[in-house]
């Protein structure tokens, strides 16, 4: 099959979270697979250039409808470790992708859309013809509504799209100037509940919903966030439309990387390890503590870590909680993250300050990702306790590291953790980490306490728990297969 994947992240070129690591993960995948990959991205002024290889013009001339007039494009091509990429440029005094920036303009509406609108004239205009467009996020939301309306009729009326959410908070909701500066244009015909108008908001379109009503297939990053976006409202206002199209709607988890996310072979960490030699891992574990000046006269001592960003979704006054629990159970505590609201921010570097003596924590606000990498094979237990987790990176990388993860169950976090010891639906031997489901702190302190009391009482249990997670298959091979079948369903 010939796929074309239009979004507005790819790793590492231009990464925010966690949909640029799909985005390349699957398309790497697929293209070792046998099928014909490329991706459609902005070309972004802040991209990691040093990551593409042979960056040269593809498509000189392409000029993009916008309101009245027409804008200008250069589409240049590269390779990105591996994968064919195309990056529209557009040469306009609205600078839409020369901000310093991949998010948070108070444009990003017209930015997205207007990427969008230049990614499906590029298809049209340079003849390529994919059997399946894979777009993602509210960012290419219109991608299928354009097509449908207009592109079918200037030569892309065989092209199939499939649409999937990674996460449901952020949907594009906007005005119907929008529709002006596409050439959708008709308020009267998109503003119709059934269309694109906001379920809750009748003067505002959303492209999320867009995304839904006209594709061929919609997907969300995995089974059980599938479910919670159908019946309860973590689908932030879209249930009722979902609901209306849940023939062509699923949950896929995603999955990482094992070329680059893999003990055996990584690298960036300073011993490599498997799990027939999981007693490495030790080793990570004492150049971790001399690097953040931990105490290590107990060489024994558990680590709890937490990595990713400190905010609601993340469940962040569990993760202050974790911390303080961590330390009264004897154990040291890693935190590596950053805030996203000043609140926040300030509420953690008030902790920071706090606990720079103590030689039993330590928290480093930002992200660095060779610290993350090796306190992913240096810590122990890993605690993900998130309001809600739509798939989750941070618990499939603990796994393969042999970091016991602990996790809230939610979304992603429970459709890839099993209880050690409340798992019903699965055998002993498969069970990888802890899970609990309440928002309270004793919910927390009662899987730590769980997840510390095998470690201290029961260390060769521990061991085998560590071992039962690295021989979890989270990779690509079993998404990817998922994704040809779809495929093949909506261009059938």
């Amino acid at each position: 099959m010939y796929i074309v994947q239009i979004a507005s992240e790819c790793a590492p070129v231009a990464k925010v979270g966690g949909l640029a690591d799909v985005v390349y993960g699957l398309s790497r995948k697929l293209s070792l697979r046998g099928h014909a990959i490329e991706i459609i991205l902005p070309k972004y002024d802040c991209m990691r250039y040093d990551h593409i290889w042979g960056l040269h013009v593809a498509y000189q001339d392409l000029w993009v409808p916008w309101y009245s007039g027409a804008i200008h494009c250069t589409v240049f091509y590269g390779w990105v470790h591996g994968q064919q990429c195309f990056f529209i440029e557009p040469h306009s005094s609205d600078n839409f992708f020369n901000r310093g920036h991949f998010y948070g303009s108070l444009d990003d509406h017209l930015r997205f859309a207007f990427f969008s609108k230049a990614a499906l004239e590029f298809l049209q205009k340079s003849n390529k013809r994919p059997d399946v467009i894979h777009c993602h996020d509210w960012q290419t939301g219109l991608i299928p509504v354009m097509l449908f309306e207009m592109y079918k009729w200037h030569g892309l009326w065989e092209q199939r799209v499939c649409y999937t959410i990674h996460n449901f908070k952020h949907q594009g909701i906007t005005g119907g100037d929008i529709l002006r500066a596409t050439g959708l244009n008709n308020e009267g015909y998109y503003f119709h509940y059934d269309r694109l108008r906001d379920n809750f908001n009748p003067f505002a379109l959303n492209f999320m919903k867009g995304g839904i009503v006209y594709s061929n297939a919609v997907t969300t990053v995995s089974p059980h966030h599938a479910w919670e976006a159908h019946h309860t409202d973590i689908s932030c206002g879209l249930g009722h439309t979902l609901h209306m199209h849940q023939d062509k709607f699923k949950g896929i988890l995603n999955g990482i990387d094992y070329s680059i996310w893999n003990p055996e072979v990584d690298h960036s960490i300073p011993f490599q390890y498997s799990w027939e030699n999981i007693e490495e891992k030790s080793k990570n574990k004492k150049v971790l503590r001399e690097r953040l000046l931990l105490d290590s006269s107990d060489p024994n001592k558990p680590i709890v870590a937490f990595i990713g960003r400190l905010d609601d979704q993340k469940g962040v006054h569990l993760v202050h909680h974790a911390l303080y629990y961590a330390l009264s159970r004897g154990a040291q505590f890693v935190l590596l993250g950053s805030a996203t609201e000043n609140t926040i921010n300030s509420w953690f570097w008030h902790e920071k300050f706090h606990q720079n003596n103590n030689p039993n924590c330590h928290i480093e606000l930002g992200f660095d990702p060779e610290l993350a990498t090796l306190i992913y094979a240096g810590a122990d237990m890993m605690v993900v306790p998130s309001n809600y987790e739509p798939c989750g990176l941070t618990q499939l990388i603990s796994l393969r590291y042999g970091t016991v993860p602990i996790v809230r169950g939610v979304g992603g976090l429970v459709s890839t953790v099993f209880d050690r010891d409340y798992d019903q639906y699965r055998p002993p031997e498969e069970r990888n980490g802890y899970v609990f489901y309440q928002t309270d702190t004793h919910a927390l302190e009662s899987s730590m306490d769980r997840a510390l009391g095998l470690y201290y009482v029961y260390p060769d249990e521990f061991k085998k728990l560590q071992i039962q997670g690295m021989q979890c298959d989270y990779s690509w091979h079993g998404p990817a297969e998922e994704y040809e079948a779809l495929y093949d369903f909506v261009k059938a």
